[in-house]
């Protein structure tokens, strides 16, 4: 490359690192000359509602911010929520973000979209409650990019694992840190439940739909393969590998997510994982049964298993070299080694969605750390991608910590 070549280079590089900067210094100020918070919406379907219905329940407890703006790419969706809200419609993220009455956003996209959707809005100085999982499962190097610019900025990031949150998980921890157990060495969590109405339930708005400029098909394709529009990969998109991932993506983020905030883990140096179709087939592509072992070089493995052909649940149990902490439903129970100091600590009842709602709004007002941080979700991500990997390859994901990269042997 020639000198003129190179410093034209720097010189884009430059005054692309500094317009974002801008950006960022811009929503920064804007934000705390606001006395309230505007919020945006990016994903106005059943997930995206739910999450603004939380909102308006923490307005309604004293905390000032407003619902201003609402985008999806499917328009009579669009509609109807801003409506229902009294927000401010946007057919894309890219008009929404450059709103200036919005300080902050909740992404409830498909997974496929997370990552684009949080890195524009971390590039505009948004912060950011984004849905799990961080991305699909094919998508490590963008996971690694998010890490990278959410690090690189002032932004207050949360990931939709709201059981982070979660009092139990978060009074284990604290008993944790106290020696309770001794050095925790293996956990067993997971979920089972009976049906496919995650996936092959998830409501059809519209079976006649087509794409157009009421629905924007590409922009829900991203970077999937390119296929003809079709009406069921659109609206039970969950039932499809190249949007989603099944039980390992969809579901286990929830249990992985808190453990990794409990016993502070890092990135697993290994994991091994099968998944497979026992019960639920035609259509559906992704796994109904999945089981995972993810080594940590702390010393800690950690089993999550589940099914979705079978709804006989089991409660976590974290174990440690001097007892195992059990987190039943409305109590964990710490059983020492010496079962004569068995104890049940009591959990009073709470909405878990709504106190991981008011954790991020509260970090944004306080610019504090959120319990699901950007380091939470890479760790947590990473150690499912890995799982994916190896099921799909029949091999073992190993992950090399210095240079941030997995391989399968």
């Amino acid at each position: 490359m020639s000198h003129e070549s190179r410093t034209s280079t720097r010189r884009r590089d430059f005054l692309a690192a500094s317009a974002a900067f801008t950006a960022v210094a811009r929503a920064q100020e804007a934000r705390t000359k606001k006395e309230r918070l505007g919020i945006g919406l990016i994903g106005s379907g059943g997930r995206g509602n739910s999450l603004m219905n939380e909102v308006l329940r923490l307005k309604e407890e004293g905390f000032a911010g407003d619902i201003v703006a609402v985008c999806d790419a499917y328009r009579p969706r669009l509609e109807k929520t801003a409506a229902r809200l009294n927000a401010k419609a946007y057919s894309t993220s890219a008009e929404l973000l450059k709103d200036p009455n919005v300080n902050a956003v909740f992404i409830a996209t498909p997974d496929r979209l997370h990552v684009y959707h949080a890195l524009e809005a971390v590039r505009a100085g948004k912060d950011v409650y984004c849905e799990k999982p961080l991305t699909h499962w094919s998508q490590f190097d963008k996971l690694k990019e998010l890490a990278g610019e959410v690090r690189a900025s002032k932004v207050v990031f949360q990931v939709g694992t709201q059981r982070a949150s979660d009092v139990m998980y978060l009074t284990a921890r604290t008993h944790i840190n106290k020696g309770a157990i001794g050095k925790p060495i293996h956990v067993v969590t997971g979920l089972f439940r009976q049906g496919d109405w995650g996936e092959r339930g998830m409501p059809v708005d519209d079976p006649n739909a087509q794409a157009g400029p009421d629905l924007n098909w590409e922009a829900f394709l991203a970077d999937a393969p390119k296929r003809p529009f079709d009406v069921s990969r659109y609206f039970r998109w969950r039932m499809y590998m190249d949007y989603s991932g099944g039980p390992v993506t969809d579901l286990y983020p929830h249990y992985l997510a808190p453990v990794v905030m409990a016993l502070g883990l890092g990135f697993p140096k290994r994991v091994a994982a099968i998944g497979a179709q026992y019960v639920f087939h035609g259509e559906r592509e992704v796994p109904d049964t999945f089981d995972a072992l993810m080594e940590y070089p702390s010393g800690v493995t950690v089993a999550m298993v589940g099914s979705q052909g079978n709804g006989e649940t089991f409660d976590p149990v974290i174990r440690g070299t001097q007892g195992a902490i059990t987190l039943r439903e409305s109590n964990l129970l710490i059983e020492p080694e010496r079962p004569t100091q068995n104890r049940a600590v009591d959990i009073p009842s709470f909405n878990m969605v709504r106190e991981h709602v008011r954790n991020f709004l509260t970090a944004v007002r306080t610019r504090g750390k959120t319990n699901a941080d950007i380091e939470n979700g890479y760790r947590t991500q990473t150690a499912l991608i890995m799982a994916m990997q190896s099921h799909l390859a029949r091999k073992v994901a190993q992950f090399d910590e210095d240079s941030q990269t997995i391989r399968l042997d």
